[in-house]
């Protein structure tokens, strides 16, 4: 199973994106999935999680409100799309396919990221 996340780049500040990842190899499943993301001034931080079915969704505190997590089964895709950027959300953004369907397990595939840019 490989995961490969497009929709990065760079924007000013209060602008938004919509990043999207992309399973092959394999199916959503009965996997839950998330965001993460990492600079040079943090460690890698979860960013927001979905359950197998949609039914349990979790976002860190600071992008709540901004930022909204979605699966299409489908077509085998997740999406994070980001409202109103800050240049703190500046970022590589990676997707990550968890063994069971919570997001509170551990991890099983990550992609290798998408680079997030907001300028002031």
């Amino acid at each position: 199973v490989q995961l490969v996340e497009s929709g990065g780049g760079s924007v000013q500040a209060g602008k938004n994106l919509t990043l999207s990842c992309t399973i092959s190899g394999g199916t959503l499943g009965w996997h839950a999935m998330a965001w993460f993301r990492q600079n040079e001034e943090t460690d890698r931080e979860f960013v927001a999680g979905i359950s197998w079915n949609g039914d349990s969704i979790s976002y860190k505190d600071s992008v709540k409100g901004r930022f909204a997590i979605s699966r299409d089964d489908a077509k085998n895709t997740v999406d994070l799309q980001m409202n109103s950027l800050k240049p703190e959300d500046t970022a590589v953004y990676s997707c990550a396919m968890y063994y069971s369907g919570s997001y509170y397990g551990p991890i099983d595939v990550w992609g290798q990221g998408t680079q997030v840019t907001v300028s002031s």
